[in-house]
């Protein structure tokens, strides 16, 4: 009888944690909304200060709701037959009015289900990757594939193009970025006449937490991430672009990764990662 009611009261506890931070975002949006409401009404500031203040205000709520929203993905599944069906919903379009063939080879149904921000970079990359072969306009077939080895999603975007792609073409810097960000590995090779392949393998589970960090310290997957990058050395410039993120998201986590690691400088920080 105990059995069967820890799994429904975890359940329970579940969807009431998932309901009050709902709830919680709501109130947020309707405090920064009405914040903004005021500041463009206010009679006691001129054009420019309310924008100047409105702008400031709306970069620091959608700062806090791309950590939240972070924090969450890196939490959730996604059925790897579910996230590339949206895949092919997202490049319907393309197919449709770009003049591009895309054909789809599906995953096993059976795959190992995909952590959230790994699902949402896989379809970033290969709608990247679509998205450039259109605006080359030397491809009309691109042929996408998805597997999963139960470690790592396996991702294979082929064309029928000249063949002439390359790690160094401009188009390809971006998706290689967003590779790095996962721990990912990219390989492209093309043979003149033939087409142009792209290979991905993202790991499925997030990298490790540096060994020297404490152990009551709990990061999120992103500040994990922005911790390796700037254990390098790497500035928030760097950051933002290997992730693909605003500079000033990157200051927000380094923010959260001093407090939380009680350090006072980035190179404590880096320090303490290594």
């Amino acid at each position: 009888m105990d059995d069967d009611r820890r799994p429904r009261s975890a359940s329970r506890r579940a969807v009431t944690e998932h309901a009050l931070t709902v709830a919680e975002q709501a109130d947020r949006h309707a405090v920064v909304l009405e914040s903004l409401l005021a500041i463009l009404r206010s009679s006691r500031l001129d054009d420019g200060a309310a924008r100047r203040l409105s702008i400031e205000t709306a970069t620091t709520a959608l700062i806090r709701l791309r950590t939240v929203t972070d924090d969450e993905r890196s939490t959730m599944l996604e059925p790897v037959v579910g996230a590339f069906a949206r895949l092919r919903s997202d490049l319907n379009p393309l197919a449709r009015f770009g003049g591009l063939d895309v054909q789809f080879v599906e995953p096993p149904a059976t795959g190992r289900a995909l952590p959230g921000e790994v699902a949402h970079a896989a379809r970033a990359i290969v709608r990247g990757a679509v998205l450039a072969l259109v605006d080359r306009g030397t491809s009309t077939r691109v042929r996408v594939q998805w597997d999963c080895d139960g470690l790592n999603l396996l991702i294979g975007i082929r064309d029928d193009g000249p063949g002439e792609l390359t790690e160094h073409d401009d188009a390809i810097r971006p998706i290689a970025q967003q590779v790095s960000a996962l721990d990912g590995v990219l390989a492209v090779s093309a043979t003149p006449g033939w087409g142009s392949s792209l290979d991905v393998r993202l790991p499925l589970d997030p990298p490790p937490v540096p060994d020297h960090l404490p152990d009551d310290v709990a990061l999120s997957v992103r500040e994990r991430e922005v911790l390796q990058l700037v254990a390098t050395g790497a500035r928030n410039h760097d950051v933002a672009v290997q992730l693909g993120i605003s500079g000033n998201t990157v200051k927000f986590h380094v923010s959260n990764l001093l407090r939380k690691t009680g350090t006072r400088s980035r190179a404590e920080l880096a320090a303490l990662s290594r």
